[in-house]
């Protein structure tokens, strides 16, 4: 989810088209579609090497998969506020 809208952000600007990431990761065309969509999660590995890709620092993209993970499990939960405070003073 939001990893997709920043590896979109980051294809447009170096001037790449899908395929060409696709072909990188090993998967078809569609399946990397649907990453950027947020219809479908990108693994770790995926987005190490998509950070190589596009030359960022590979916790920028970590975060934003993380995020995107745990929103995901929580986004439906009235305690999520909550909860999240609990784990941030566990860290």
């Amino acid at each position: 989810m939001f990893v997709g809208k920043r590896i979109k952000e980051l294809r447009e600007e170096k001037g790449m088209v899908q395929r060409q990431l696709a072909a990188a990761l090993e998967i078809d065309s569609p399946m990397y579609s649907k990453i950027e969509r947020g219809e479908r999660r990108a693994k770790r590995e995926q987005v190490i090497e998509l950070a190589r890709i596009f030359e960022i620092d590979v916790d920028e993209l970590l975060t934003l998969w993380l995020a995107g993970q745990i929103y995901e499990i929580i986004k439906d939960e009235k305690v999520a506020k909550a909860t999240l405070s609990f784990v941030e003073m566990k860290l």
